[in-house]
């Protein structure tokens, strides 16, 4: 099963797509991030992200798709246009008709560090581990997108067995 996952941000946006392997390991496959110019209009920005999420949407078909909740900062004008980037990826994700699941930071941290208060270090040094990475994926946002796609891995896996027993 191929997985993105997804750190939505206007500025950068993180992807990350991992494979869970049949042995229950999780590889790698790719990740980066997608950038918009500062100085560029809110609505250009936006199309660029929808633009470039439907490109690695068609380039990589992947099974599901795992998206990091919004979480209401301090500053509500950051946090609206978080938003606004999450709906374009929404929308593309919809759109490609991939399923969706959606985690909130807390859930992402406990999944992929065991506990939902870790540091950010401690979850990246987790993605490196558990995805048998020689380094930290860089930036921040890739190793971000990286980690919730990790954490629906886990949920899913979870899911799966705990249907199997019923």
């Amino acid at each position: 099963m191929l997985v993105l996952g997804i750190d939505p941000g206007t500025a950068t946006t993180g992807f990350g797509l991992i494979r869970n392997l049949n042995n229950g390991d999780l590889e790698s496959v790719s990740y980066g991030v997608i950038t918009t110019p500062k100085k560029t209009l809110p609505e250009e920005r936006l199309l660029s992200i929808y633009n470039e999420v439907i490109q690695l949407l068609t380039l990589h078909s992947p099974d599901m798709a795992a998206v990091e909740k919004l979480f209401f900062q301090r500053n509500v004008t950051t946090a609206l246009a978080v938003g606004q980037a999450r709906g374009v990826v929404l929308l593309a994700l919809a759109q490609k008709k991939i399923p969706l699941a959606e985690y909130t930071p807390m859930e992402i941290k406990q999944a992929v560090a065991g506990y939902g208060g870790a540091e950010k270090n401690q979850v990246q040094l987790m993605v490196k581990a558990l995805l048998n990475l020689e380094d930290i994926p860089r930036p921040d946002d890739a190793a971000d997108a990286l980690a919730v796609a990790i954490c629906h891995c886990q949920s899913y896996r979870f899911k799966h067995l705990e249907s199997l027993s019923l």
